[in-house]
């Protein structure tokens, strides 16, 4: 593949690349929608990743090109790099790592670049392409003006900047992406950023099935109006509770500042909300404010035009699915003999939650999961934002080739479209490593 990507380069830009960067996609193992709350997330890095070749050169241009035909070339000049969050097409994603480590080091004069991309994560497939190619550019920048910076600050760097394109997201994405390590999943915890491996049971493989629904959370209000949801449980539950709920902005906050755990909390959202949407009169009836000044203070842009909010389930999700991912590491970490039932029956939790309370599936979603619990899955599960993409399962490795094989004839083979796509749709997948550089020797 390194092969191929330095014959596309050369033919391209008449030259070899200078070095080459990686950034892998990752699956979440459990732990969806509660790192923007706050909570900590179970992830591993996938083998499928965003590969760029680069060549740093003397004008002041960075010129984008993909191994894929169906996305265009574009060039910009670096020192006037410009985010069109309207359409979050894929050279975006790549300006959003540039900016960020250029503002970072406040370069006045940054290195101008060739670079070729290619990438084997499905797009739009909740595996993380987007903050992979966030990341990845992040990383070639870094090395293309000659700094240093730790894995923990690239992190949190390429987590700022890919909220120029309008994502809200948590940093889990970003996190794994440098904090891999083979063979190991990682219990990612937030504020301040550290990572603690997770070793997961032998006896198991997990195989990533796509849905083939495409979702891009940069496109939709979907994934936005749940970070909202979630800012305005907190606001009604810390008021309730008598804490300064104007500064409390997540969940974890609140839970935090009672001194309980996160299971202790769903009492707490059974008392305090109701499970009849709010809407916006009587959020701020509730909270003693003013339309405006809810709009003002509390409703980012894009939700301005909401008019009723789901608080009760939203919380109930975070905080139930924030006990799943400690149990998840509690048993990974004592590995009692039926460990593999027991996590198997957390995945399973957690996609009930995502579907009922969440609301993040889709029927595809569903149907996905039941295909491969009855193909003998132990759990599964929606992984990523959802509203489409892909499904983790885990799947007793003695039962691998059969569980594909049954899959493939009931969920792929009976769609024209998904049999197309059906080679990248559903594999077997290890922990792998994380983001690094390599120069050609």
């Amino acid at each position: 593949r390194l092969q191929k990507l330095k014959e596309m380069f050369i033919s391209k830009f008449g030259s070899a690349p200078k070095f080459y960067a990686r950034a892998p996609g990752r699956v979440n193992l459990i732990g969806e929608h509660i790192d923007y709350c706050g909570y900590a997330v179970l992830p591993m890095a996938i083998e499928q990743d965003i590969l760029i070749a680069v060549e740093p050169v003397q004008t002041q241009v960075v010129q984008l090109a993909n191994t894929n035909s169906s996305y265009l070339d574009f060039s910009t000049t670096v020192n006037n790099v410009q985010i069109n969050k309207t359409k979050p097409q894929w050279h975006n994603y790549f300006l959003c790592g540039l900016k960020g480590i250029q503002e970072h080091f406040g370069l006045n004069n940054p290195t101008g670049m060739n670079c070729l991309l290619d990438g084997t994560i499905p797009a739009s497939s909740g595996l993380s392409s987007s903050s992979a190619l966030v990341c990845c550019a992040g990383l070639v920048t870094l090395r293309a003006n000659g700094k240093t910076l730790s894995k923990v600050e690239l992190a949190e760097i390429c987590t700022k900047s890919e909220r120029y394109i309008g994502t809200e997201g948590g940093g889990m994405d970003q996190s794994i992406s440098f904090l891999a390590e083979e063979g190991m999943a990682k219990l990612i915890e937030f504020n301040p950023l550290r990572a603690t491996d997770v070793r997961l049971p032998s006896g198991a493989t997990f195989v990533i099935a796509n849905s083939c629904v495409e979702m891009n959370k940069a496109a939709t209000s979907h994934y936005n109006i749940r970070v909202m949801e979630c800012r305005l449980a907190t606001k009604l539950l810390s008021k309730s509770k008598g804490l300064d709920w104007k500064k409390t902005l997540r969940l974890n906050d609140v839970q935090t500042k009672l001194g309980v755990s996160p299971e202790e909390m769903l009492p707490v959202v059974e008392e305090v909300l109701h499970p009849e949407p709010y809407s916006t009169e009587e959020i701020c009836k509730c909270l003693g404010i003013s339309l405006e000044e809810l709009r003002a203070q509390i409703l980012t842009p894009n939700t301005q035009d909401v008019s009723t909010f789901k608080l009760y389930q939203r919380a109930k999700h975070v905080y139930s699915e924030a006990a799943r991912v400690l149990e998840f590491q509690k048993i990974c970490s004592e590995a009692p003999a039926n460990a593999l039932q027991l996590l198997g029956e957390l995945m399973n939790q957690s996609h009930i939650s995502c579907r009922e309370m969440y609301e993040c599936s889709c029927p595809e979603l569903d149907r996905l999961v039941d295909i491969c619990l009855q193909f003998g899955a132990i759990g599964s599960r929606l992984t990523g934002a959802g509203w489409g993409g892909c499904t983790v399962s885990m799947v007793p490795t003695d039962k691998l080739n059969m569980f594909l094989k049954n899959v493939k004839k009931a969920y792929y083979q009976t769609d024209g479209q998904r049999l197309a796509v059906e080679n990248n749709s559903l594999f077997a997948t290890k922990p792998g490593r994380g983001a690094l550089v390599f120069v050609e020797a």
